[in-house]
């Protein structure tokens, strides 16, 4: 007897359609056909046992389970519940009426338990356009899934529960989760728990507001991390896209808990300095997102910048200019979307006390100097913002003075981004200053007459070199923007200058 039923193939943040067909006939022995890879042939251990475990048995003849289209290669083990059915019904054990109806995805234990899989929401879209309407998951798996609409998610915990319900001896209800409604993590760091600092705090609103990375230089202790980790609670909340996007991402990676839906709140990545570059960027056998993937639509921190190998930084340059990172390998090319703000800290030396106002810095200028050219030029022109910070003295440490809230932060953050998003309301991939090109800048950010007198002599004088020009201008139009001002003023342009420190030619010696 011939079965059929349905599965996906993930591959990149996509999936595709993949019919799994069962054949039992004369012989002897089983045949997994149609590009499987060793996990996938290992499946036929764990269906068999998980068989026996609901007093069934894995057919003695001929079995060919054909995984099509056969020219897909297919990775994975979430194959196992579906192959698992197509033998029942292909052997004539069980009779299950609409097993074609559904997209069955799962990974067995030996004990016919279903452990829970990668991929379900981008399955679960998958599955709806190609007009199938019903999906079967882990129940781990079920809520994910269920956010995508028109689809009827069925959660299961075994395989003999999974049998069960498709003879229709029992009776379960779609998996239901509020479309619109997703609740936001309470932050527990707050920047009203930082004492001074407020031209740090400052560039960091900034950066908030018009999605401009940054990076903080000082000495050992000066606060630089425990600014970096305040800045999730003043961005924006995930819009409905942007949110669906992240999860796709996030459940490919496995990184979803147990029945979550959509994230709600921006994503934090903060790698260690020992990263490799695959690791940073993605890849791999099978194609897996890395950290600057993991970070879309939210902020990759990459603390003690200098310590990461300089392959890994290097790769860094085109995501941070193309938004997206494309990896071509001899057996595939992938792409993954790469859109974050990319937050960074260092010490200005190795020693970590040039220009510190109390404590002498035992590196020469050449040493400075040799430190900050780990950094390249290229990368450092991707870095809109840089925030030279000092340590607080003790008697500011201990003011008993009220700062102000993160929510406060926010809310300007918020009320600027909603400008922008009227800005480039026509520009379906520009959501932020940051994200402008040189000719929307020139549309959108132009200089009155003692602007562009201020910026050219500021370039002179403070020796800034030319790529510094349309970083200025940007952030320009963030300060204008959170200012609520429809121009570039000359206050706005002068306060822009003052975040190019590593852009000084005299800075570092």
């Amino acid at each position: 007897m011939l079965a059929k039923t349905y599965g996906c193939s993930v591959f990149g943040i996509n999936a595709s359609l993949i019919t799994i067909e069962t054949h039992v006939g004369q012989g002897s022995k089983c045949h997994l056909v149609g590009l499987p890879d060793s996990t996938i042939k290992e499946a036929i251990l764990r269906v068999e046992s998980s068989m026996k475990q609901m007093g069934c048995f894995f057919p003695r003849r001929k079995v060919v389970i054909n995984l099509a289209p056969a020219n897909v290669r297919k990775e994975g083990s979430a194959y196992d519940l579906a192959i698992a059915l197509s033998v029942i019904q292909a052997s004539e054990q069980i009779f299950l009426p609409d097993l074609e109806q559904y997209v069955i995805m799962g990974e067995l234990a030996l004990d016919g338990i279903l452990r829970p899989i990668k991929g379900a929401l981008p399955i679960a879209m998958e599955a709806r356009n190609n007009g199938i309407r019903k999906i079967i998951l882990p129940l781990e798996n079920a809520h994910e899934a269920a956010y995508v609409e028109n689809m009827e998610v069925f959660g299961m915990e075994t395989l003999q529960e999974t049998v069960q319900f498709l003879r229709g001896k029992s009776f379960h209800k779609p998996i239901q989760v509020k479309q619109h409604e997703r609740e936001s993590s309470v932050h527990k760091l707050d920047f009203s728990q930082v004492q001074g600092q407020d031209m740090a705090k400052r560039a960091l609103e900034i950066a908030a507001a018009g999605g401009h990375n940054l990076i903080l230089i000082g000495p050992p202790g000066a606060g630089k991390t425990m600014l970096a980790k305040r800045i999730p609670s003043i961005l924006p909340p995930l819009s409905i896209q942007e949110a669906m996007e992240t999860t796709i991402i996030h459940s490919i990676a496995g990184k979803l808990g147990f029945r979550q839906s959509l994230l709600a709140d921006r994503p934090f990545r903060s790698p260690h300095h020992t990263i490799s570059a695959t690791a940073l960027i993605g890849g791999g056998s099978n194609p897996q997102p890395g950290e600057i993937t993991l970070a879309h639509h939210g902020v990759l921190f990459l603390d003690e910048l200098p310590e990461f190998s300089k392959h890994a930084l290097e790769v860094m340059r085109q995501p941070l200019e193309d938004r997206i990172v494309n990896i071509s390998r001899a057996r595939y090319a992938v792409e993954f979307p790469a859109n974050f703000m990319l937050i960074a800290s260092m010490n200005p030396c190795p020693c970590g006390y040039y220009n510190h106002p109390t404590k002498d810095c035992t590196c020469g200028p050449e040493v400075v100097q040799r430190y900050l050219n780990k950094i390249s030029g290229p990368l450092l022109d991707r870095i809109d913002l840089h925030i030279e910070i000092l340590p607080i003295q003790f008697e500011e440490m201990r003011k008993q003075t009220t700062n102000e809230s993160s929510q406060h932060i926010h809310d300007r953050v918020f009320r600027a981004r909603k400008i922008q998003e009227n800005r480039f309301e026509k520009y379906s991939l520009i959501q932020t200053n940051a994200m402008m090109d040189g000719g929307m800048i020139r549309d959108m950010c132009a200089l009155d007459e003692h602007s562009e007198l201020h910026l050219k002599t500021a370039m002179n004088k403070l020796s800034l070199s030319a790529r510094a020009y349309d970083r200025i201008i940007k952030v320009a139009r963030t300060i204008a923007d959170l200012a609520g001002s429809k121009h570039i003023n000359l206050e706005h342009i002068s306060e822009a200058i003052a975040y190019r420190s590593l852009d000084r030619e005299n800075w570092g010696g």
